[in-house]
């Protein structure tokens, strides 16, 4: 196989209460790249659609050529020539994991064309020398559900240790994006470096009692541990009719609801999609009233991960 086209999933990071440790991928949107290998040797990234010019064309400085760079230097095969385009499908700096899904889809890619020499867990540390490059910092809450496929926990980050949660069955995502600009850097600035005991151990309780409530297949448990003291307060700010929206999200049934990653994105967890519909609309038409477009995705939790178009 000398070409391939892949499209990776968008996540949902943190899950509210577990800031950078925990996330989810859904079915859509996503982003999607086109690989080819030639002779000469390299990576080069020759076309991006769907970006407005936002995102660079520079290998080194792009999050997709970067990090299939960094896959190669580790398997000493930068004599591999590559071409990539990248497509995007999805929102720049939504809140949905918008630079994980590219450079996921980039490693998927010269992954299988080299013959699927490495497990999609042990890509995530490429991927997350991608999400160092967009924010700053490399995490591993949006690209490892998007390598993986559903909700993964990250419970070290040194060393890497990577937990596969299971899903519960019927659970689906209500996605809105108010397309107001929330920079991933400028939210995590926003952060306390310091946190009261009190708060940190009510974070500790939402956090396992979450991951409880997917191993057990209990999405009320799930609902009542999707509560976040040290984050959100601060975040939501950013988000104009937050409060509200939360309002909306547990009126139309709702069993929580919060912010997506960074935000501006928001989600809520529904027990079926006609629920999660149901909170999308209420939630469009309220920010319809802000003077505030927005974009809606309703999913289930995507198991699978990237996938071959």
């Amino acid at each position: 196989m000398k070409e391939i086209k892949v499209f990776a999933p968008a996540t949902v990071a943190n899950v509210v209460c577990g800031f950078d440790v925990l996330g989810f991928a859904v079915n859509e949107p996503g982003d999607e790249v086109v690989m080819r290998l030639v002779d000469e040797p390299g990576v080069r990234l020759l076309k991006i659609t769907g970006d407005d010019g936002r995102l660079p064309l520079d290998s080194a400085k792009n999050t997709v050529s970067a990090s299939v760079q960094h896959y190669l230097k580790h398997l000493n095969r930068e004599d591999v020539g590559v071409e990539i385009e990248l497509h995007k499908k999805m929102p720049i700096g939504s809140g949905l994991g918008s630079s994980s899904a590219s450079t996921v889809a980039g490693l998927f890619a010269i992954n299988q064309l080299l013959g699927n020499l490495l497990t999609a867990k042990e890509l995530v540390p490429f991927a997350m020398k991608g999400e160092e490059l967009a924010c700053g910092y490399g995490h591993a809450d949006n690209v490892a559900p998007a390598l993986m496929g559903g909700f993964v926990l990250v419970r070290s980050y040194e060393p890497l240790d990577l937990i596969a949660l299971p899903t519960p069955k019927d659970l689906f995502a209500a996605i809105v994006y108010p397309e107001v600009e929330v920079p991933t850097k400028d939210a995590r600035q926003m952060i306390k470096a310091k946190v009261l005991l009190k708060d940190a151990v009510t974070q500790w309780g939402n956090v396992a009692g979450l991951v409880s409530g997917l191993f057990l297949n209990d999405i009320d448990l799930v609902g009542r541990s999707m509560k976040d003291v040290l984050i959100e307060p601060t975040r939501s700010i950013l988000i104009p009719g937050f409060e509200t929206l939360r309002e909306l999200a547990m009126e139309n049934g709702a069993v929580g609801f919060g912010i997506s990653g960074s935000g501006p994105s928001v989600f809520a967890l529904a027990k079926d999609e006609a629920t999660a519909r149901k909170i999308t609309d209420a939630q469009q038409n309220h920010l319809t009233k802000l003077n505030i477009n927005s974009n809606a995705y309703v999913s289930s939790v995507n198991a699978e991960g990237p996938r071959i178009m």
